[in-house]
């Protein structure tokens, strides 16, 4: 048992390790149903193609094919996305990259859903693609959806940058390029589902928001919110793509027409064809600084290729152009992030949100920068940081916790010793080894939006804790912090805690796990409801014990008086009196970071409560 906050810092268990390491965990692919039918996709092998017709009379005939779905049989609305609708589950009219599905084969076995999608003759008109994200911008490039190819445009302008080049010793412009990358999670992406005795249509799968997987799937098939049921199962690692809708729409298609047991495993290749990348960018940037190296003005031009769909993309593109002046002071800064449909595979999110990107960009500038005035790299860093009181290139001042400056000097030494060291001096010549430093930064959460999260914490009348929350630990270990926060408040050790997580039906929406934002946002929910228990227990403690809320603490399941540890009172006696005198013995937490959205024309706000 521990004094009331005293696991807070400290090295705990996590919550699942042994299940973990004894492989009794179960992830989505290891559920085992009573003879589920098995569901695989058609997918197109084409990147931009008109649908002229879909003949599933073969496949429909074949040993084991049970049914086979198309747009058409989609009850409700066949759009997707968590930012903007522009994703069908299945596709009507046009297909927009290879692998965008078409039809959905469900089957007896997976040789005979393999077989049955094999069959499935699709007619294609095949159109003209687009690659690249500036050649869809020009005049006459192919039509990737009826509003454009531009999807998203930010700017971040502060100062007047143009003017203040002129006045600049050292300008560096360069345009630098990222890839496209694969998440590459161990664990494909996976679900499986069958049908309550009450009807409710329940969906357990490898996801990253089980609450925004449940709105989706009542979209699509139309239905009350409480005849769908998502249970986020134990995630092999999730990075960002299992954000988007994947598999959970096929299994409730499935499940609304069919009424059995189904399960949806995908291939890796299917992975790597079907689900979410990390967004290329292509970023030109100016930064010129004066003699003493202080940074006087920045532009930069930001497009992202945001593949077929929208999916994370405007995140992506407005969370670059708001981080592109890296973790520096800079007067003048001129920013356009564009976001861009191409016919290459769907870009979404994928840790940092454009960050690591943009921070590609902005630290070869600072290394150039430094060249060419002939600085230290580490100084030129150390005399731009931000600091308290610092202003940001969309006018935020930063109140609090800028710790950039003292990260440098905390790695100064370091960095000096390995540059000092002449690395390279005993290596063979076919390998060498650099020595060099980066900084970046980080907004927590959505940026300029509500974000936020919710919390239940109940108290059974025998004094056992429950918490509840929506949050999806995909290995980060967000069910063990959130654990300990409300053991930390509650006077309790870790195990104390009982959890509830991850399941639409037990748990209320506490957001997306993405952005780093579970432990700071979920955490001061988990807070807020655990500070209203222990109020009640305070309150009913200091009408029984006779003694002042201030000389009362939570200690070990007991309300004990802080100078006589002897004269204490359990938890369940005061939840049998708060019960008896009508108190609920659930308490609500919530919390919401105060932001405020970007100017659409300037960018100009406050993005982020924390950096």
């Amino acid at each position: 048992m521990t004094e009331q906050g005293e696991c807070i810092g400290c090295s705990v268990p996590r919550r699942g390790a042994l299940e973990r390491l004894t492989g009794a965990c179960r992830f989505s692919g290891d559920f085992r149903l009573e003879n589920p039918l098995t569901l695989r996709a058609v997918r197109s092998p084409h990147p931009h193609a008109r649908i002229l017709g879909v003949d599933t009379t073969e496949a429909s005939r074949l040993p084991g094919v049970v049914r086979i779905f198309t747009a058409r049989d989609i009850p409700g609305k066949n759009l997707t996305g968590i930012i903007n609708k522009d994703r069908p589950l299945l596709v009507a009219d046009k297909v927009r990259f290879i692998g965008d599905p078409v039809a959905l084969v469900a089957a007896e076995t997976e040789e005979a859903a393999e077989k049955g999608a094999a069959a499935v003759k699709v007619a294609y008109e095949v159109l003209p693609a687009v690659h690249d994200p500036a050649a869809a911008l020009a005049d006459g490039a192919p039509a990737i959806h009826e509003k454009g190819n531009l999807l998203f445009r930010r700017r971040v302008v502060r100062g007047d940058a143009a003017d203040a080049f002129s006045s600049c010793a050292a300008v560096v412009e360069e345009t630098y390029r990222t890839s496209a990358l694969e998440h590459c999670y161990l664990e494909p992406d996976a679900g499986a589902g069958w049908v309550d005795t009450d009807g409710t249509l329940v969906i357990i799968a490898s996801t990253q928001n089980p609450h925004y997987d449940h709105a989706e799937v009542v979209a699509l098939l139309g239905l009350d919110a409480g005849r769908v049921r998502i249970i986020q199962a134990p995630t092999g690692g999730g990075f960002g793509s299992k954000l988007d809708l994947n598999m959970q729409g096929f299994i409730g298609l499935a499940l609304h027409y069919l009424r059995r047991p189904v399960r949806c495993v995908y291939s890796r290749e299917e992975t790597f064809t079907a689900t979410s990348k990390r967004h290329a960018l292509v970023m030109e940037m100016k930064t010129g600084a004066g003699k003493d190296g202080k940074l006087k003005a920045m532009k930069c031009r930001i497009l992202c290729d945001t593949g077929a769909y929208g999916s994370y993309g405007i995140a992506v593109a407005s969370r670059a152009a708001v981080h592109a002046a890296g973790p520096y002071e800079i007067e003048h800064v001129d920013t356009e992030a564009l976001c861009v449909y191409t016919n290459n595979p769907v870009a979404g999110a994928m840790r940092g949100f454009g960050t690591p990107q943009i921070a590609f960009a902005h630290e070869s500038q600072m290394d150039l920068l430094a060249e060419k005035l002939g600085m230290d790299p580490l100084e030129i860093r150390r005399r731009n940081a931000l600091r308290v009181g610092s202003v940001t290139a969309t006018g935020q001042k930063l109140a609090a916790s800028v710790g950039i400056r003292e990260c440098l000097d905390a790695v100064e030494q370091s960095y000096k010793k390995a540059r000092s060291s002449r690395c390279n001096k005993d290596v063979s010549p076919f390998t060498r080894r650099g020595v060099g430093i980066g900084a970046m930064w980080y907004g927590i959460g959505n940026t300029g939006a509500q974000n936020p999260s919710t919390a239940q914490i109940e108290m059974d009348l025998d004094g056992g804790v429950t918490l509840y929350t929506g949050c999806a630990d995909i290995g980060q270990g967000s069910t063990t912090v959130l654990g300990q926060i409300a053991a930390g408040t509650l006077g309790l050790a870790p195990d104390d805690i009982r959890m509830m997580v991850g399941d639409t039906k037990m748990t209320t929406n506490a957001g997306a796990t993405s952005a780093s934002r579970q432990t700071y946002i979920s955490g001061n929910a988990v807070t807020d409801a655990a500070d209203k228990m222990v109020d009640v227990l305070l309150t009913e403690a200091v009408d029984l014990m006779k003694v002042p809320k201030n000389l009362l603490v939570l200690k070990g399941g007991f309300v004990a008086h802080k100078e006589d540890p002897g004269r204490r009172m359990p938890f369940s006696k005061l939840a049998a009196r708060a019960h008896r005198r009508g108190i609920p013995l659930r308490w609500q937490g919530y919390f919401d970071p105060v932001t405020t959205p970007l100017d659409p024309d300037t960018g100009r706000g406050e993005p982020y409560a924390t950096y």
